[in-house]
């Protein structure tokens, strides 16, 4: 069975988790814990990492049945429980993702990314309304679909969709608290969308 590069870096993430100080993890993010796991949300789901090997599993029965999480998902969880700095804040106010505290304002990636995703909903906004409530979202004003997002229980995105028109194409665009950058790196936001939006498009369809 041929494992594929985003399994290999997944399985390494996992193993440089075992690197750092889990009762800080703990400590910083209030997370439950026993002898054996670590418990944390990400995106409507439980999650549980193995204290001594660092597998990340999900679960959506209490763990009777638990799955191996994916790449986004365990590098995400990682950058967050790893590399988030101490004293890390929300400022409540929340921007672009190129006008980050703590990036370097450019065009960059910006949205372009997630156009596939826009066509996708594009026509479907009683179905998205939905499926961002299925997890847990709040709804907001700006756009023909809005709603607060919480990926982790202490950190918010939020997610502003408009359909397609005579004039334009649908759009797709985040939000993200203007402190963000002190949870995760700037690449792993990319992680987070990209996991938001898979789960968003497996309960439209």
């Amino acid at each position: 069975m041929t494992i594929s590069n985003y399994e290999i870096t997944r399985d390494r993430t996992e193993l440089r988790f075992l690197e750092y100080d889990q009762q800080k993890m703990i400590d910083r993010f209030q997370l439950q814990h026993d002898e054996q796991y670590l418990y944390i949300s990400f995106v409507g789901r439980d999650y549980r990492i193995h204290r001594a090997t660092g597998r990340t599993e999900w679960s959506e029965d209490g763990f009777a049945h638990a799955t191996h999480a994916g790449f986004n998902e365990v590098l995400s969880i990682c950058d967050v429980l790893c590399d988030s700095r101490e004293g890390c804040r929300l400022s409540g106010r929340f921007t672009k993702i190129n006008n980050l505290k703590g990036t370097v304002r450019s065009s960059g990636l910006g949205e372009e990314l997630y156009g596939n995703y826009a066509k996708y909903f594009d026509g479907k906004t009683p179905e998205l309304r939905k499926a961002c409530e299925e997890l847990g979202g709040e709804r907001q004003t700006i756009g023909d679909v809005s709603y607060l997002l919480h990926p982790f229980p202490f950190l918010p995105l939020v997610l502003q969709f408009w359909e397609s028109d005579e004039e334009f194409p649908a759009s797709l665009k985040f939000m993200w608290d203007e402190n963000t950058l002190d949870f995760l790196h700037y690449e792993t936001t990319y992680y987070v969308v990209g996991h938001v939006l898979e789960r968003l498009k497996a309960l439209v369809s």
